[in-house]
């Protein structure tokens, strides 16, 4: 099967969500195959011609974490030292290949290759064999150096044995630090008013912790590739922070805080008019919750009445009636796909749109009765422990993502229009007896990244807005082959870049996620990826040349990014 076919027997309606129905790609995930080595006779592809010795090389598959990108037959390196990196570059460069770097694959966007991607000269780097090393320095704040294939979960558990943590991180702990720092990966929470955060603490990006970073990088003396480190006293750092792919980064050292125990409340009773209700019109909003404890998610699926609220405050003693937890990932139902949920996703996939109200008001009621049978509605510990939560075998989804950048003051009104539009947009393809999105929205809040941070980080901080402190995070999504998505989140996508550019907001895309669409589908928006996507971002021109200016020949690029950062 060629890449082109598979991608599209990949995409058919019946095939995702039949498949979901049945859980399998729901739960399967994007896991690599061994492969087939390079000179074994089932090989079907042409080895790159005098590659490297002693690298491991195989034909494998890529797949994305909905399955909406899948590559088939690629060639796959495994570097076992940042210096391997540095050969397969400098080969790279003298026969005309292109390296990806690969870690999970958990993105949604094409950075790593597009689908349909002529891949006859592309190698892929697997950094998650051998590029895992971890190393704590204890102190206030600490830090700690990771090579980019190691995971989130092991970092931050290698983080709490030292007495450090962080304060926000994204709910997969299945990701590694060179996928997260790449798109600039994000958890939600702030600090309160009286808050007094640990020195070191962090609430913006992932990438604004990093004080050092070693890349694979062109030295024109030299005329080859090399390793090469930079610090935060070198201006070239920055562009490297969120490069979307543009580079490849071999280990990053960030800092850590004191670790922090945390509560985590989780709430179930709060009518969604009320928390994306409008400003200033009292009760539990979003937004009372920020001023609160600062830290909240909110969980919503259309056409249900109550979202399920994820409201984290700093808990240095148990409460009395919270639950002790010793290890991520404590809401298990969220995680599996039972067999009511496939029998409806089924009923989908046959025709049933209509059948994804039920389907929505199911979800939500596992995650009440999950909440109950668990004992997890109130939890505290570690900060790992509550903020992880998200397991590879959950549900697939596809989600778009934008960040919203304003003021915290302005929270409410941000979540308020959103959920507004989204709903009366939802209205309209209802009376059409369209059912577009069948999965959740999902909110979360964080800090900035300053203004002397990562150059293309979604949360950057404007200058000329100082007042804009905060960023809310607007996620929806559907699963993978539902029919009138693509027009439904490009006429949304339409309606957020009108709204909240101007005088209390600007927006940006989240890197990976769905941005940029037409009826197509996401990233085909010729107009958004040319105008409005670099015009988002006041150094857009400076990161794209600082990162040519590292790789002149392109070798750390693909397709699209040829076309996003030319």
């Amino acid at each position: 099967m060629s890449d082109d076919s598979a991608r599209r027997s990949s995409l058919t309606r019946r095939t995702l969500l039949t498949a979901a129905a049945a859980g399998l790609a729901a739960t399967a995930g994007p896991r690599t195959a061994p492969g087939i080595p390079a000179g074994s006779a089932a090989s079907t592809l042409t080895p790159p011609p005098d590659f490297p010795a002693g690298i491991p090389l195989a034909q494998q598959t890529f797949r994305n974490w909905s399955l909406e990108i899948v590559v088939e037959n690629v060639w796959t390196a495994s570097a076992r030292t940042p210096d391997d990196v540095v050969a397969l570059a400098n080969w790279a460069h003298g026969h005309g290949y292109r390296l990806r770097a690969r870690g999970k694959g958990h993105t949604w966007s094409p950075l790593v290759l597009p689908a349909g991607a002529d891949t006859s000269r592309t190698v892929l780097v697997d950094t998650t064999s051998h590029l895992t090393a971890v190393s704590v320095r204890d102190g206030s704040p600490g830090s700690v150096t990771a090579q980019t294939g190691a995971t989130l979960d092991t970092v931050l558990a290698r983080l709490e044995e030292a007495g450090l943590g962080l304060a926000t991180m994204p709910a997969p702990g299945d990701l590694t630090v060179g996928g997260v720092l790449a798109i600039g990966a994000h958890g939600t929470g702030l600090p309160t008013a009286a808050e007094q955060p640990p020195a070191g603490s962090g609430f913006g990006t992932l990438s604004s912790l990093v004080s050092s970073l070693t890349a694979v990088v062109w030295d024109a003396a030299q005329g080859r590739y090399v390793l090469r480190t930079f610090t935060r006293s070198d201006p070239g750092l920055r562009a490297f922070l969120v490069h979307l792919g543009r580079a490849f980064v071999t280990e990053v050292t960030l800092t850590a805080a004191t670790n922090t125990r945390m509560r985590c409340q989780n709430w179930y009773d709060v009518n969604v008019g009320t928390v994306f209700g409008a400003p200033g019109t009292g009760g539990r909003t979003l937004s009372s919750y920020v001023e609160r404890t600062g830290r909240v998610e909110a969980i919503w699926f259309p056409f249900t009445d109550v979202p399920w609220l994820k409201v984290w405050s700093v808990a240095p003693t148990k409460p009395l009636l919270a639950k002790r937890i010793d290890a991520p990932y404590p809401y298990s139902f969220a995680n599996r796909v039972t067999e009511d949920m496939s029998k409806l996703l089924g009923e989908i996939a046959a025709g049933g749109g209509d059948r994804t109200p039920a389907f929505t008001k199911l979800a939500m009621s596992i995650v009440g009765s999950g909440l109950i049978v668990t004992g997890t509605w109130d939890v505290w510990g570690w900060s790992r422990n509550s903020l992880l939560y998200v397991e590879p075998t959950t549900l697939r989804i596809v989600e778009a993502g934008w960040a919203v950048l304003t003021s915290r003051s302005q929270v409410q009104r941000v979540v308020s229009d959103f959920h507004a539009q989204y709903q009366k947009l939802l209205t309209s393809y209802q009376g059409r007896g369209s059912y577009p999105v069948n999965g959740p929205i999902e909110l979360r809040i964080t800090g900035t990244d300053p203004v002397d941070g990562p150059l293309l980080s979604p949360a950057r901080a404007r200058a000329d807005h100082p007042e804009w402190d905060t960023v809310v995070w607007l996620d929806f999504a559907t699963y993978p082959g539902t029919p009138g998505a693509a027009p439904f989140f490009r006429e949304m996508e339409q309606w957020i870049w009108r709204t909240y550019t101007g005088g209390y907001a600007t927006v940006r895309p989240e890197w990976s996620k769905g941005w940029a669409y037409t009826d197509g589908g996401p990233w085909t928006d010729p107009a958004v990826l040319a105008g409005a996507v670099p015009a988002a971002f006041d150094e857009w021109r400076t990161a794209r040349e600082t990162l040519n200016s590292y790789d002149p020949a392109r070798v750390f690029s693909n397709a699209f990014l040829d076309t996003l950062l030319p």
